[in-house]
């Protein structure tokens, strides 16, 4: 991938992000020797997440098996393991003081479980050592092996989330191994476990209409209760481009229609991301 960057529209610009509460999470997410995906995936609301003292904290090393055309995740051969990062992760939250935290990680194809495992253990550490505090747990596929799935499950977060990234048709295009189906699997499974269950796509990536109305059918035919929509920002000129930027007036038609279809909560607009209010989710 090459070439030009399309120029930003006036409604994606975003305030540098500073201040005090900024600054402090900063200071304690590097003393801690911990990998988030505000900083990993460029997200455009890091100065107002961690201006309010939230973060989405990133577990399993900060390089990823896979290489999706869309993410700005390092790609390769990960580290070992770090069997001691959930206790270091509580220690930050508590630190943080945070309430409702958001944990994701990358992809660990490598690890026999697929790092399933060690996600229920991190689960299970920050339930013990937070006292009070509830979670969303955006995972990977685990490639929708049941067994995988539901270490996850029985370890009780509030919310888990699963993002589909895109439509059918472009799924192969930017995804890198998972398939649409196989998403489509875990979010079932998530659903029929009575946990609340979530998910989000990109839109810019060359989806039509019609497209996304399929993915909000599909997702509620699977029992997707929350679902999130946002603009497609290309990370480098490494990574697929962006084909449109979309207009405010359009996510928020996507936003009515989706609640119409029997989401109970939607978070859509340009500067959307998996996490956005996540603390909202809970229901």
């Amino acid at each position: 991938m090459s070439g030009e960057r399309k120029r930003l529209p006036h409604w994606m610009k975003m305030k540098m992000p500073g201040g005090k509460l900024y600054m402090d999470v900063k200071e304690i997410v590097a003393k801690n020797n911990l990998h988030t995906i505000c900083t990993s995936g460029n997200c455009p609301n890091i100065g107002e997440c961690w201006a309010e003292g939230t973060a989405t904290f990133m577990i399993l090393g900060d390089i990823c098996t896979r290489a999706c055309k869309f993410c700005a995740v390092k790609t390769g051969k990960p580290e070992a393991v770090d069997i001691n990062e959930p206790k270091r992760l509580a220690e930050s939250i508590k630190m943080m003081k945070v309430r409702h935290a958001v944990i994701t990680s990358v992809d660990r194809d490598d690890l026999a479980d697929k790092g399933s495992g060690f996600w229920a253990e991190t689960i299970r550490t920050l339930k013990e050592k937070v006292p009070g505090l509830t979670m969303e747990t955006l995972i990977p596929d685990f490639d929708a092996v049941p067994e995988f799935v539901q270490k996850v499950i029985d370890a009780g977060p509030e919310v888990i989330s699963h993002n589909l990234e895109t439509v059918r048709r472009l799924t192969p295009q930017i995804r890198s191994r998972a398939k649409y189906d196989t998403s489509l699997k875990v979010i079932k499974q998530i659903s029929d476990s009575g946990l609340v269950s979530k998910s989000g796509i990109m839109l810019g990536l060359g989806e039509t209409e019609e497209e996304i109305l399929e993915v909000m059918d599909d997702l509620r035919a699977v029992g997707c209760q929350v679902i999130t929509i946002g603009q497609y920002l290309q990370p480098s000129l490494e990574h697929i481009p962006v084909e449109e930027y979309i207009p405010p007036s359009i996510f928020e038609k996507y936003r009515e229609i989706g609640l119409q279809k029997g989401f109970r909560h939607i978070e859509s607009s340009p500067l959307v991301r998996s996490s956005y209010h996540a603390e909202k989710h809970i229901l």
